[in-house]
């Protein structure tokens, strides 16, 4: 019997009503998080380098790209994270598909 693939695996962890709750719910903050760890690597830096740009330590930035962190970082630490990076922050609010 071989092992399912991820992506089988999720498709049907999806198909229950509860877990696409989740899923979907925690959507925002992983695509968030994922964006952050990429723009950092883009940028050559380690988390190491982008704790000291920011005056703060590696295990800060470790549990701020974390998607399995039970904090949420205030406004003014994710654009303090953007401006190192040569970038902004934009906020928006979208309507709920229903």
């Amino acid at each position: 019997m071989t092992r399912p693939t991820f992506d089988q695996f999720r498709k049907k962890a999806l198909r229950k009503p509860g877990v696409k709750a989740e899923y979907e719910a925690l959507a925002t903050a992983f695509e968030m998080k994922r964006r952050m760890i990429a723009l950092r690597r883009a940028a050559g830096l380690t988390q190491e380098q982008m704790a000291e740009k920011l005056g703060t330590r590696k295990s800060n930035i470790s549990r701020l790209e974390s998607v399995n962190s039970d904090v949420s970082p205030r406004l003014s630490t994710l654009e303090n994270y953007a401006r190192v990076l040569g970038y902004q922050l934009v906020v928006e609010f979208e309507p709920r598909a229903r």
